[in-house]
C-alpha cells in the first residue's frame, strides 16, 4: 500500500499543490518549490516524501507559524480530499509544538479533509496529559471526522506510526474517549473504536474484556463495536470473549471429510475446500468457524493468517456441511512464494483439521 500511495506525491501533484498555495499567498514561489521538492523524489519512500514536503514547505512559507497555518486553512478546501492532504498535519506535527492551541485547532480542522491521526501523536509524545485532554473533548464533537480522530489518534498500536507506550502500560488513559464513543452511530468512528480496543487486547486482554463486559449490548452500535473489537480474541479461542456472544466455551465437535479441489495451485488460482462439522454433544452448540492459510514465506517458514468463515448453530448430535473458495493473488500487503502451504479449520479458535497443498510456478 505504501508503494502505491507514494506515487500520489508526483510532479503533477506538486505542481497543482504549489499553484493552489500561490493563489492564497502571492509570495509563494511555485516553480522554486516544485523544483526543490521533486529533486530527489524517485529515491524517497512514502513517509520520506511526506516529511520532505514539510521540510521544503518550511523554506518557502512565512517564518511566522500562524501565518503559514492561515495559508493552509485557505488552501486545503481547494485540494482533493484524501491521503495527500496529510501534508498539512505533518507540517504541524513537525513545527507546531510551541503554538499548542493553534496547532490543536488546525489538526481538528484538517482531519476533515484527510486525517490528522499521525500528527496528533507527535503532541501526545511530547505532552500526553495536555493533548489527551483536548482529544477527549473531540470525542463529543458534531463532526464524525473529529470524533474519529479522538479514538484513532490515541490508539496504542496505530499502524504506520509509533506505539503509545503510556497507553499500552495503562489503557485507562484513553478509557474516557472510548466510553464517550461506545454508542456512536457513524461507521467510520465505530471501526476506529473497535480497532482501538483490539489494539488494547493485544497487551491487556483482561482489561479490554472487563470494559466491554459492562457495556450494554442492547445498543446495536455498541454490540457491533464489541464484536469487532473481540475478533482476534475470538479467533484465538479466548473463553471470556466467546462467552460474551454465547459461543460454546467448550465446543465438542470434529471436522470430517476435509477435501481440497486441488493439491497443486498456481498464483491466480482459487482453492475450494469442503468439509463437515459433526457434533459430539447432545445439545446445540453455537460455534464460530474460521480457517487459516499457513503461507510459505521467503525465509522458509510458514506464517498463518486467519480468515472468517461462518458463525453457526450446530444441532445436537448433528452435522453441518461447509464450503469455501480462497483465491491466491499478490497484494501490496502479501506476496506469495512457491512451496508447501497449509489450510487449517478452526472451531472456536482451536485447530480441528488441516491439510497441505502446494503453490507452484511463481
Amino acid at each position: 500500500m505504501a508503494d502505491a500511495l507514494k506515487e500520489m506525491f508526483n510532479k503533477e501533484f506538486y505542481s497543482h499543490f504549489a499553484m493552489e498555495l500561490h493563489k492564497v499567498d502571492k509570495h509563494f514561489h511555485s516553480d522554486k518549490f516544485v523544483k526543490e521538492v521533486t529533486s530527489n523524489l524517485k529515491h524517497l519512500s512514502l513517509n520520506e516524501r511526506m516529511r520532505n514536503t514539510s521540510l521544503v514547505l518550511k523554506k518557502h512559507l512565512p517564518s511566522d507559524y500562524k501565518k503559514s497555518i492561515e495559508i493552509f486553512h485557505k488552501t486545503i478546501p481547494n485540494l482533493k480530499k484524501g491521503y495527500t492532504t496529510l501534508i498539512f498535519p505533518d507540517f504541524i506535527g513537525l513545527y507546531g509544538h510551541d503554538d499548542f492551541k493553534i496547532s490543536m485547532e488546525a489538526l481538528k480542522y484538517f482531519t476533515q479533509f484527510g486525517s490528522s491521526e499521525f500528527a496528533i501523536r507527535e503532541f501526545l509524545k511530547r505532552d500526553f496529559t495536555k493533548t489527551i485532554k483536548v482529544m477527549t473533548s473531540w470525542a463529543e464533537d458534531k463532526n464524525f471526522h473529529v470524533r474519529r480522530l479522538a479514538s484513532e489518534g490515541s490508539r496504542p498500536r496505530l499502524p504506520w506510526s509509533f506505539k503509545l507506550d503510556a497507553v499500552i502500560k495503562n489503557p485507562d488513559l484513553t478509557l474516557l474517549i472510548l466510553e464517550k464513543l461506545k454508542t456512536d452511530s457513524e461507521p467510520y468512528v465505530k471501526k476506529s473504536v473497535a480497532n482501538h480496543l483490539n489494539d488494547i487486547s493485544k497487551d491487556n486482554a483482561r482489561w479490554m474484556l472487563r470494559v466491554i463486559g459492562h457495556w450494554d449490548k442492547a445498543y446495536a452500535n455498541t454490540l457491533w463495536i464489541i464484536k469487532h473489537a473481540s475478533r482476534n480474541l475470538i479467533k484465538k479461542g479466548n473463553k471470556q470473549s466467546l462467552s460474551l456472544f454465547n459461543f460454546e466455551k467448550d465446543a465438542k465437535a470434529e471436522v470430517i471429510n476435509l477435501k481440497l479441489d486441488k493439491r497443486r495451485l498456481q498464483l491466480g488460482d482459487t482453492l475450494q475446500f469442503d468439509f463437515d462439522i459433526r457434533s459430539q454433544k447432545s445439545k446445540p452448540q453455537k460455534l464460530v468457524v474460521d480457517y487459516a492459510i499457513h503461507y510459505y514465506k521467503k525465509s522458509g517458514i510458514l506464517s498463518p493468517k486467519v480468515f472468517k468463515l461462518k458463525e453457526l448453530l450446530l444441532p445436537a448430535n448433528g452435522t453441518v456441511h461447509l464450503s469455501k473458495k480462497h483465491r491466491f493473488q499478490d497484494f501490496t500487503t502479501r506476496k506469495h512464494y512457491p512451496g508447501k502451504h497449509i489450510v487449517e479449520i478452526l472451531i472456536n479458535g482451536k485447530t480441528a483439521c488441516r491439510k497441505e497443498f502446494e503453490l507452484i510456478g511463481l
